[in-house]
């Protein structure tokens, strides 16, 4: 591979016939024979009707435009920005959708619903399909529907199990967060073992009281977005835990929260400790000095990086513009979420930015995938956060008022490949709020502040609709102005800054903030009588979202 060429995709005996379809100009992709549902990416069963008679069908290799982005900001070798990021539907079953370059035309030639054709380039060993508008140029055609309707969700809830809730055994009882900033150049470890220390602390306990870990996502090579996990955390405090849980297969960076209930109404631990940290701008520093090797990738895994599609923007980006296509939405919605959060940040000392911003200011930013631009996204930093999950009989017998846990949300009911997933939301944001409220007589209405996940602007728009704040694509309305957002609006939103000004301590820190207004102890955010809370975390993999109350 020459520097001037892209990395081709990693090519499997499972992808093979997908990949290297285009020595021949022809499209193929995996087919049950059963039902002759076209399956991707390929699997042994077809999800539709469980059949194994999986072959191979070769395609038309026409397709409708349902999304796409120009990326600004990121890059590969051999493909450097701007480039177009696209999704199309297969004509012959427009389930299956592909990620792809669209190629041989403008930006603003595209259109949703425009009717594109495969071609194909050689990489590697590998032939990437790319798609161009159609050469007879038809005029467009209305999107598909996603496979279920977003309004119809909530019907797919499975009942609960059993009356009696494992969260009316469990409460949290501490909570801790490490000094936050932008290339603190601290050793991971040593922001966890800060943040666990005061956790531990503000809770009354001592370490040996611990008798449980848990975090998300352990260590892996995450390029700054993960720790040494629970290994290094034993490790540095000497614990001896008679239960722990790690990994990125959760439901989301809130999946060591319920884990950790879950341990404890089991009686596997009393007192557990869940944390999170992350040193991005750290690793990118050190990266950038030559401390850190990070090698060029000479292939790419999945179906959607050999594109360029290597950030969650990308996939959230082309969600975002079906919204705007379907619902009216526009960029001045996402600013006002931008807005609220940067104007609560100002009250807190410890977010990363607290300067005022403007509506000019949001719209003004550099562009890093149409249409976000700069304040879209989550503001990567340094940091820790810790919580404990004790057992609620010894709850009340801790330095800090308990919080108690009222509902989680955990059910998958959407598909979990990013590009196969829902299309004008967030993926993993309408099944686990509708699971939430299916876990407690509380609704939206008695809800006192929201702490939703803002990766980016757009999540925190999809958590909005989703948890039943607004209805399905009623977010324009609901955020024109900001005014219901604010302190003192209707619902109070990501009191302390989110992700988007405070930093991006992956959802954790939004549970920290949720606990800290339901012990009333915000200060100058601090919203009056806040009894309910609820704080989401993550999307795209499997997520969470949890419903708090205070004590009385």
């Amino acid at each position: 591979m020459t520097d001037h060429q892209r990395p081709g995709p990693v090519v499997t005996e499972e992808n093979e016939f997908f990949w290297t379809a285009g020595a021949d100009g022809r499209l193929r992709v995996a087919e049950c024979g059963s039902c002759a549902a076209l399956i991707h990416p390929p699997q042994p069963v077809c999800r539709y009707c469980r059949g194994h008679d999986i072959g191979v069908r070769t395609v038309s290799g026409h397709a409708t435009l349902i999304g796409f982005t120009v990326n600004h900001r990121f890059a590969l070798p051999g493909l450097p920005a701007p480039y177009v990021v696209a999704q199309v539907a297969l004509e012959e079953d427009p389930r299956v959708r592909l990620t792809t370059n669209a190629v041989q035309c403008a930006p603003d030639e595209l259109e949703l619903g425009m009717r594109m054709e495969v071609v194909f380039e050689p990489v590697e060993d590998a032939w990437l399909p790319l798609f161009r508008p159609a050469r007879d140029r038809p005029a467009t055609d209305p999107l598909p529907l996603a496979e279920v309707d977003t309004r119809q969700l909530a019907r797919r809830v499975r009942p609960m199990v059993t009356t009696e809730k494992f969260e009316d055994k469990v409460a949290i009882t501490g909570i801790g967060m490490s000094e936050i900033g932008r290339r603190l150049m601290v050793p991971p470890v040593s922001l966890t073992v800060q943040a666990c220390e005061r956790a531990i602390a503000d809770a009354g306990l001592t370490v040996d009281d611990i008798d449980g870990l848990a975090t998300y996502p352990g260590p892996a090579a995450y390029g700054g977005f993960g720790e040494g996990g629970v290994t290094a955390l034993e490790s540095a405090l000497g614990l001896e835990p008679t239960w722990y849980n790690g990994g990125g297969e959760t439901f989301g960076p809130g999946g060591s929260l319920i884990s950790a209930m879950l341990a404890v109404a089991g009686g596997l631990a009393r007192h557990v400790l869940c944390f999170r940290t992350v040193w991005e701008t750290s690793y990118g520093e050190l990266v950038r000095r030559g401390r850190i090797a990070q090698d060029p990738p000479r292939q790419l895994d999945g179906w959607m990086k050999p594109f360029g599609a290597i950030s969650a923007a990308h996939t959230l980006a082309q969600n975002a513009q079906r919204h705007f296509h379907r619902y009216g939405t526009t960029r001045e919605t996402l600013g006002w979420i931008a807005l609220n959060q940067r104007a609560n940040a100002a009250l807190n000392p410890t977010a990363v930015y607290r300067d005022p911003m403007t509506m000019d200011d949001y719209l003004g930013a550099r562009p890093i995938t149409t249409p976000f631009g700069l304040y879209d996204c989550d503001v990567p930093c340094d940091g820790a956060v810790a919580v404990i999950v004790s057992a609620v009989d010894a709850a009340r017998d801790l330095a800090q008022p308990p919080v108690f846990v009222e509902a989680v949300g955990t059910q998958i009911l959407e598909r979990l490949e990013w590009d196969q997933s829902t299309l004008t939301h967030e993926p993993q944001v309408l099944g686990q709020s509708a699971h939430l409220w299916s876990r407690t007589a509380l609704r939206p209405e008695d809800v006192d502040v929201a702490e939703l996940y803002d990766g980016f602007t757009f999540n925190c728009l999809s958590w909005l609709e989703g948890l039943g704040f607004c209805g399905i694509g009623e977010a324009k309305d609901f955020l024109d102005g900001g005014k219901n957002i604010a302190r003192d609006g209707v619902l109070p939103l990501n009191t302390h800054g989110g992700q988007l000004s405070h930093g991006r301590t992956h959802g954790m820190g939004l549970v920290h903030e949720a606990i800290t207004q339901l012990r009333g102890a915000a200060g100058a955010r601090q919203i009056p009588g806040a009894r309910v809370a609820v704080a989401s975390s993550g999307g795209l993999t499997p997520s969470g979202v949890i419903l708090f109350r205070a004590d009385g």
